[in-house]
C-alpha cells in the first residue's frame, strides 16, 4: 500500500502535467478565487500504479493549487472596493497553498483521459500562501498534516 506519510520524493511531473490547461466551465463571483488542485499521481514514486481510493485520498487532500480566476471584488475593502494596503495575496497563475477542507470543489474531466481535474472556489482569505516557484512546489507533501 501507499504510505501518505512518506511521499518525501519531489513530484518530477511537469506543471502542465500537474495544472493541466482545461476549461472550467465557471466565472467566478463576488471576493471569490477559484483554484486548481494539483492533479493526483497515477503511480507511486516506485512506479506502481496506484489504486482508485488512494488516488481519491490524494485528490481530496491536495493543498497546492494553481489561481485560475479571481473575483472582481477579492481582496477589496468591503465598505469602498478600495484595493487591501497590502495588495492581493495572489494573482491568477500563482501557485498558492490552500485550505484542505471547504469551499465548493467541483470535478473536470479533461480530454486527455488522464485524472480528473479538481477545482475549489474559495474565499479571498482562504488562499494561505504563495509558493515561490514550481520547483518549490515539487518538493511540497500532497497535504497538510
Amino acid at each position: 500500500m501507499f504510505d501518505l506519510m512518506q511521499n518525501d520524493e519531489p513530484d518530477t511531473r511537469s506543471e502542465q502535467e500537474c495544472f493541466p490547461d482545461i476549461d472550467h466551465g465557471v466565472e467566478v463571483a463576488g471576493d471569490r478565487v477559484l483554484v486548481q488542485l494539483r492533479r493526483e499521481k497515477s503511480t507511486s514514486k516506485g512506479g506502481i500504479i496506484l489504486v482508485d481510493e488512494t488516488r481519491q485520498t490524494l485528490r481530496f487532500n491536495e493543498t497546492v493549487a494553481k489561481v485560475r480566476q479571481i473575483g472582481k471584488l477579492a481582496y477589496k475593502s468591503p465598505e469602498d472596493l478600495t484595493p487591501w494596503v497590502e495588495g492581493p495575496w495572489c494573482n491568477e497563475g500563482d501557485l498558492v497553498r490552500t485550505i484542505k477542507y471547504g469551499g465548493d470543489r467541483f470535478i473536470v474531466q479533461p480530454d486527455d483521459e488522464g485524472s480528473p481535474v479538481v477545482f475549489i472556489t474559495i474565499q479571498a482569505r482562504e488562499v494561505i500562501s504563495r509558493i515561490k516557484s514550481f520547483e518549490h512546489a515539487q518538493k511540497m507533501k500532497a497535504f497538510v498534516d
